[in-house]
């Protein structure tokens, strides 16, 4: 099949990774922003022997699952890609992603499938956002090309797959409404104020990106990013700051960093605060979670609340218990499972975060959980065993990559009597659930939704040590 336009094809499924599923001649093609249900007209982009990928021309019938987009940004924007997709079924399909990565992926027959639990807000459910300065924005297609620098600057997010085109972003629904005002604002008295923004490709001009946090106990914080001060940057630099604090005395927390490399990662770099608190405090559970500008913490704190208590719920924790607490972050679960349990040992990679995990313990009074900072790969011995008393429950939450082989190896020595896997990748999740099966079975899966309007989900496993 030559590459062509077909027409009136119907659209029949979605796949995992977000794409919708139509088959022509036993030819399998995913189409993105469509629903099923939908007859289109598609052209086909991309065909290898067992698959191809298109784009939708025309809609010809909106099947029943189809809905309005409500962001002008929508199909531009990398993000809610789902926004069309109404979100009982968005839930349908996440839930069923997990199943199938189960099933396909590690082999593995999903026990009886919990209800996803779905997020109560829809839009502006996000705590942190990053945009991108650019000076030279993504061109829409009904555009012109001849444009002022204040016209052609952005500050918005990277088109995806391309590192170097930003989308000027003016409305985004994912954080509060003051999210947009702060941005805007900042946007706009750069460039009244000829403060120049940064080229992606030759990495020049003082503007680089705009971090935005705020927490469910209303309190918000602002990392301004910028690129190599002089002592004329250092003026405008202050001149910006000045004008956020005077403008927008919502910010309790307001923060700026140099960053003279060539990718946007600040973790390597040292925040200053300019005005206001050092932190940002988020509650869960009626504790009380120190947030500073490079900590990790999920970024649906609602939705977070509710991961949590199935995690407590799975674990079902007693105080005669001992449990290990894998890629632990700042020690919100720690924390959460510790006046149940005997002891909590928390292990993390990244130094500045076990030391934000010791610090939220303290100012919960949590006395029985211990932390410590290292290759998780290397921490996990027989010795560390020894010495830190045996895990009875291993709760796991690693990246999207999941879990070294090592760590699984370590972890199948350790032999709890329960693990709990949360994960926001079922795909690495089922791998690595594979690996563990000759001495564990999946008792429960629990999907929940942290990202309305996106293909991800987050899926938590209760597996339990088998009698052999």
């Amino acid at each position: 099949m030559p590459l062509s336009i077909l027409e009136k094809v119907e659209i029949i499924d979605v796949a995992a990774e977000g794409n919708a599923i139509a088959k022509v001649d036993n030819l399998v093609i995913f189409v993105p922003f469509v629903a099923p249900g939908d007859i289109v007209d598609i052209k086909l982009t991309r065909k290898k022997n067992r698959y191809a990928e298109a784009t939708a021309l025309k809609i010809h019938h909106h099947g029943e699952y189809r809905e309005e987009p409500f962001c002008e940004h929508f199909q531009t924007c990398g993000g809610c890609r789902w926004q069309h997709l109404k979100y009982e079924k968005q839930l349908h399909y996440k839930q069923k992603q997990v199943t199938d990565a189960l099933e396909r992926t590690g082999k593995i027959i999903a026990p009886p499938m919990l209800p996803i639990i779905a997020s109560e807000q829809t839009t502006h459910y996000r705590n942190k956002l990053e945009f991108t300065f650019s000076d030279r924005r993504w061109i829409l297609p009904h555009e012109p090309f001849d444009q002022t620098p204040e016209e052609l600057s952005a500050l918005g997010f990277h088109i995806p797959g391309r590192f170097d085109k930003v989308l000027d972003i003016k409305q985004c629904h994912l954080q509060p409404h003051l999210s947009n005002k702060i941005r805007n604002a900042v946007k706009h008295f750069c460039n009244q104020n000829r403060i120049d923004f940064q080229n992606l490709r030759t990495h020049r001009g003082l503007m680089r990106n705009l971090i935005i946090r705020n927490s469910n106990r209303g309190e918000w914080m602002v990392t301004v990013v910028f690129g190599v001060f002089d002592n004329h940057n250092a003026d405008r630099r202050n001149k910006l700051l000045e004008f956020i604090t005077q403008t927008f005395p919502e910010i309790t927390s307001l923060w700026y960093v140099e960053n003279p490399k060539p990718n946007d990662s600040i973790n390597d770099l040292e925040p200053v605060l300019y005005s206001g608190q050092p932190y940002i405090t988020e509650q869960l559970h009626g504790m009380q979670f120190q947030v500073g500008p490079k900590s990790f913490m999920q970024t649906n704190s609602t939705q977070a609340e509710k991961l949590y208590s199935a995690v407590n719920n799975l674990a079902q924790p007693s105080n005669n218990r001992t449990i290990y607490d894998l890629y632990s972050g700042t020690g919100t679960i720690a924390a959460i499972l510790s006046p149940n349990c005997r002891k909590v040992t928390g292990v993390e990679y990244v130094a500045e975060a076990t030391n934000a995990a010791r610090n939220n313990a303290a100012i919960n009074s949590i006395h029985n959980a211990t932390f410590f900072s290292g290759d998780m790969k290397d921490i996990l011995t027989q010795s560390f065993f020894d010495q830190n008393g045996a895990p009875d429950i291993i709760v796991t939450d690693p990246p999207r990559a999941g879990m070294h082989g090592k760590v699984i190896e370590n972890i199948l020595i350790a032999a709890p009597q329960k693990i709990i896997y949360v994960s926001c990748n079922p795909a690495t999740q089922a791998r690595d659930i594979a690996l563990m099966q000759q001495q564990y079975k999946v008792e429960k899966i629990q999907p929940i939704d942290m990202f309305p309007h996106t293909h991800h989900v987050e899926s938590i496993a209760l597996l339990t040590k088998t009698d052999t």
